[in-house]
């Protein structure tokens, strides 16, 4: 004998709260998703610019050679900014999670199953986004892959919930349109005190963080996890020579070999005697700080140029760090042969520490700070 399944005609939770409204998260939404798009898009150039496929690594440019810099602090300045505005846009929509009957169509099952994949994204996105810029890794999967194959997912989530929705969307995107004043015209101020809420929100989150990127909110860099001129040399470093297994020993009998046709090696006197540049550049990381700094040491393309190097080569750059991600790290004809890519051996005019790299580093524009290579000792012709 069969019993039908019959839902109850009345949902079991019912909100009588104002301003979970449309109106209320297309405002909000208009933002989020603005945040996301900026967050994905320079997420997307950030990832390529670490692992670039073959295809890619001898077109990346040089050039502006401030700008991993700027696209990296958009990327964590938009990311943290997206936070508040996830909350806000969660408390408008949620009691929508209880809508009664749970499934009424097919578009309605397409928008709910959109929505918990957006919603599941976005958290992780976020949190563990956040949590990477603290270099807080409490989990057992590798940040970066996962954290980019999600993004994808997350953006995708998002663009069939825009199309799911867009009806509603356009009937509430302004105050005057038709969706919104259908509203109750009593709540227009309460909505309006919110939203500005929400804005100084993420005014105060962006300005209290952002000063690890942009040196003019320096001042005002209260809550980011770094302090741009806090460090050896007055700049952070994110891996000490002692993390990296670089002891005093290990430097002291110190050579540069360089592998071409022509391979040759020099101690770090024979570097010193070789003409030296300076250039003013940034280390910029993937966790948002970045700084100028003031750098001096080898055109890398005048020690390619000696090994036998033609004018459209690229290099591979080997650490005396024993193990570690990037130990080695392959270098584009673009970089190897700009003249503001040096050997450093010097940083703001004293010799790089050793949680900065010393004997020399590679110092090069509009790069990644983990393929700014430390301990170097070994560069080849690529």
């Amino acid at each position: 004998m069969r019993f039908p399944i019959r839902l109850p005609a009345d949902p079991p939770v019912t909100f009588k709260a104002r301003l979970h409204d449309a109106r209320t998260a297309t405002a909000v939404g208009r933002w989020l998703g603005l945040a996301f798009a900026v967050c994905f898009a320079t997420g997307v150039l950030s990832h390529y610019a670490q692992h670039p496929p073959d295809w890619l690594a001898d077109r990346l440019p040089s050039r502006p050679y401030w700008g991993y810099r700027f696209t990296q602090g958009l990327h964590v300045i938009s990311g943290t900014a997206a936070i508040p505005l996830l909350l806000a846009k969660l408390w408008a929509v949620y009691p929508r999670l209880f809508a009664w009957p749970p499934l009424r169509s097919v578009r309605h099952a397409l928008e709910r199953a959109s929505v918990a994949v957006l919603v599941a994204a976005g958290v992780f996105e976020l949190f563990t986004g956040l949590l990477n810029t603290f270099q807080w890794y409490p989990w057992p999967f590798s940040f970066v892959p996962v954290h980019f194959a999600l993004s994808w997912l997350l953006i995708g989530a998002l663009m069939v919930h825009v199309a799911v929705k867009w009806p509603d969307i356009q009937s509430h995107w302004t105050r005057r349109s038709p969706g919104t004043l259908a509203l109750p015209a009593s709540d227009g101020p309460d909505r309006r005190t919110l939203l500005v809420g929400v804005a100084a929100a993420v005014g105060a989150v962006t300005l209290t963080t952002a000063g690890q990127s942009v040196t003019a909110l320096g001042r005002l860099d209260l809550f980011a996890p770094r302090d741009p001129a806090v460090g050896p040399q007055g700049l952070p470093v994110n891996r000490t020579a002692k993390a990296a297994g670089i002891t005093a020993a290990a430097v002291r009998d110190w050579r540069l070999s360089v592998a071409g046709p022509r391979p040759y090696t020099l101690t770090l006197d024979e570097l010193r005697a070789l003409p030296q540049y300076e250039v003013t550049l940034p280390i910029a990381c993937v966790e948002g700080w970045s700084k100028n700094a003031r750098w001096s040491g080898v055109r890398v393309r005048d020690l390619l140029e000696r090994a036998g190097a033609g004018p459209g080569t690229g290099a591979r750059v080997e650490s005396l760090e024993p193990v570690g991600a990037y130990r080695a790290m392959e270098m584009g004809r673009a970089y190897a042969q700009d003249p503001l890519t040096l050997l450093a051996l010097r940083l703001d005019g004293e010799d790089l520490s050793p949680d900065h790299g010393y004997p020399a580093r590679i110092i090069a524009p509009n790069r990644p700070g983990v393929l700014q290579t430390k301990w170097v000792a070994r560069l080849e012709v690529a």
